[in-house]
């Protein structure tokens, strides 16, 4: 599979199975417990054209979904600029290695480069290191660490 054998498309409704199933995938790979209703408060924000919310799932040249991201838009007020946060990025295990992320990342560059956003971020877990490999290659790994205050 590679990136022109790919097509990357909105979660439409009809893509709702797939969709929980690579998210919950997500969810496992990073151990974290998230309900039916959690998965469906998200699908809720995806189907929502007025929420901040977006997402992009990948369909290999079967039409099987084998990756999803999903993105929004942030304020940058240093820079005075917006930027776009991949908040998201899960490939079916089956498909790793085939540039599926690749694909999904470059559909979320291309949506901030149609709305002049100034960067895309996105973290990640130190030891996600096949995740890591990818994005060392696409983009520039930055100094900052990250914070948590749970509320």
């Amino acid at each position: 599979m590679t990136e022109t054998t790919l097509r990357i498309l909105p979660p439409e409704p009809a893509r709702r199975a797939d969709w929980d199933r690579l998210y919950q995938g997500y969810a496992e790979f990073y151990r974290v417990e998230q309900t039916p209703e959690m998965r469906d408060r998200v699908w809720s924000w995806l189907q929502d054209p007025a929420h901040e919310v977006k997402g992009f799932l990948a369909l290999d040249a079967a039409g099987r979904a084998v990756g999803l991201t999903h993105y929004r838009p942030f304020a940058r007020p240093l820079s005075a600029s917006i930027g776009g946060f991949l908040d998201d990025l899960f490939v079916d295990p089956a498909a790793r290695g085939q540039r599926v992320a690749d694909a999904l990342i470059g559909a979320v560059a291309n949506v901030g480069r149609a709305k002049g956003w100034s960067v895309i971020r996105w973290i990640t877990a130190e030891n996600n290191y096949r995740g890591r490999a990818v994005y060392d290659r696409l983009a520039q790994l930055t100094p900052w660490k990250t914070y948590d205050i749970r509320l």
